[in-house]
């Protein structure tokens, strides 16, 4: 069953553009009244799923073509598809921010969404999940500063209305994005204390992958982007995050080597973590 839309006029057909726009800005408007700045993220993204026919979203920032942090999620779902995407470094998302377009995704489970990103569409509808809708964040068609990402249970496309509603969504999220920034970094040049640091808190997790990627970088001699390559490779193959696999590399319970012995050498030490995390229980 369709979630109700905020305001519908009752009594006769679907409402007129304007009206809809109107409603999208009043609903986000409302659901951010009042709220302190670190708590505008998230209640921008629920006030979003009640607008569409949708379980829930999340809204991710960019660094370049590349997810840099979860801004917010709607639910613990919505955070998982969100971390799965930076894990593997691909989705509809990830698309969203390289082609700067919408990444629609009706049914992971058939042709041909399930073949566009088939790892993540098996991640994805373990979860429950078949449907994915990524829109990328910016202010202008050609650069895209994050995504927000909305999905649900059951299969089926949005329809041109909904569309709409969401990229007016976006746009509203894009607006609150640049605008927050803008506020808190302003308050902290000017000293201000107790300044919101919602981005920071944001970041913070991701901030941890890049640390372990400077690390692998010294101890393997590869470029960033290989040794961010390798810790996705591992987290995947491990069935974890790429978050938590650089939390166990700046621990120094896990280090990556070059060289033929290097996956030997790290199984034996993730073997030795798991035994030491089991003896620890």
């Amino acid at each position: 069953m369709r979630p109700d839309v905020p305001g519908r006029p009752s009594g006769r057909g679907e409402p007129s553009e304007p009206e809809d726009r109107l409603r999208v800005r009043r609903a986000l408007a409302t659901a951010a009244e009042g709220l302190a700045p670190d708590h505008v993220p998230p209640a921008l993204c629920r006030a979003g799923v009640a607008l569409l026919p949708v379980t829930g979203a999340s809204v991710s920032i960019s660094a370049g073509a590349t997810v840099r942090a979860t801004w917010c999620a709607s639910d613990p779902t919505a955070a998982r598809l969100a971390e799965a995407q930076y894990t593997l470094g691909d989705g509809p998302g990830q698309s969203a921010l390289r082609q700067a377009a919408a990444m629609l995704a009706a049914d992971l489970t058939t042709p041909p969404d399930a073949g566009r990103w088939p790892v993540f569409a098996h991640e994805a509808v373990a979860l429950g999940v078949r449907a994915v809708f990524s829109l990328p964040l910016g202010v202008d068609g050609a650069t895209a500063i994050g995504t927000l990402d909305l999905y649900r249970h059951s299969p089926g496309a949005l329809s041109e209305r909904e569309l709409r509603i969401a990229s007016w969504t976006g746009d509203a999220v894009t607006f609150a994005l640049t605008n927050l920034h803008t506020g808190a970094r302003a308050a902290e040049e000017a000293g201000h204390e107790g300044t919101a640091s919602w981005l920071a808190a944001s970041e913070a997790h991701h901030g941890e992958v890049y640390q372990a990627v400077g690390m692998v970088m010294v101890q393997s001699g590869l470029a960033p982007e290989q040794a961010l390559d390798r810790m996705r490779a591992r987290a995947f193959a491990q069935g974890r995050t790429v978050t938590e696999v650089a939390r166990e590399v700046l621990a120094r319970r896990l280090r990556f080597t070059s060289g033929p012995a290097a996956d030997s050498e790290d199984a034996g030490r993730r073997d030795a973590c798991d035994d030491e995390r089991e003896d620890n229980r």
